[in-house]
């Protein structure tokens, strides 16, 4: 699997694994699967309410720690410097872990300025490695950057090809905030697999359109994490690293 680096230096595996709507009860053994499977990026959220799973399933893994990168994010009512110390602490504990790989404010609502701040002061400790955003919008990015010390490593936002982002991601490239991309398969809705554009694009490089959703955005430089909770699925997720999508292609997707 392909990796990038931040603008900290610090690599982070193009292809991820995300756990939301995992029930706690599923979860850990998920996150197990996941890891065996390949996936070295595991991406949670306090709101998620399966850190604990998803701690128990990575110390179980049977891949060290530092092979290892975990992401999860304080939520709209952990927002305020206080609230988000106190919310990263939570987390890191149900997690089960010393440091955290990138932590993120989940949502731009409330002082979310004031939890920048407790986001800052954690990564000068080395608490966090990479500290970032999620679901900012240009006009909330901008702002951001602008009147903070350390800017975003990382946006984290909804793209797929019926929400491509074109002018989100050509500001994050003018910023050097790196975009991750959740839901690329818009969460199995829109009828995404059954796209016409995708099958015939699937079927020209024996690949099933989910497998072109994501190396689409691995070829644009996004970081993606889609999510499932079947082996086969975690599987063909994965096997992206052996074709590459050509002009033609890529534009009849811009399309």
């Amino acid at each position: 699997m392909e990796r990038i680096k931040l603008y900290n230096g610090v690599s982070v595996p193009m292809e991820g694994f995300g756990v939301f709507q995992v029930p706690e009860q599923d979860c850990e053994q998920v996150v197990r699967n996941a890891v065996k499977a390949g996936y070295r990026l595991i991406d949670t959220a306090s709101s998620y309410q399966n850190e604990e799973a998803v701690g128990r399933g990575i110390r179980d893994c049977g891949v060290a720690r530092e092979e290892l990168f975990i992401t999860t994010k304080a939520y709209i009512q952990e927002m305020g410097y206080d609230r988000t110390m106190e919310a990263f602490e939570r987390s890191r504990k149900k997690l089960g872990l010393e440091y955290l790989d990138l932590y993120l404010i989940h949502m731009p609502f409330g002082d979310y300025y004031g939890s920048w701040r407790a986001l800052e002061e954690l990564y000068r400790a080395g608490k966090v490695r990479a500290i970032g955003v999620c679901n900012f919008t240009p006009d909330r990015l901008l702002d951001l950057c602008c009147n903070v010390q350390i800017r975003p490593q990382i946006n984290q936002i909804e793209r797929h090809p019926h929400y491509q982002r074109v002018q989100d991601l050509q500001l994050m490239k003018e910023l050097g905030v790196q975009p991750e991309a959740w839901a690329p398969f818009a969460e199995g809705l829109k009828g995404m697999f059954c796209e016409p554009a995708l099958l015939r694009i699937g079927e020209k490089h024996g690949k099933t359109p989910a497998q072109v959703i994501l190396r689409w955005n691995v070829q644009q430089g996004l970081i993606v994490i889609p999510k499932t909770v079947h082996r086969e699925r975690m599987k063909e997720n994965l096997e992206i690293w052996d074709f590459e999508l050509d002009p033609e292609d890529m534009e009849q997707i811009a399309k």
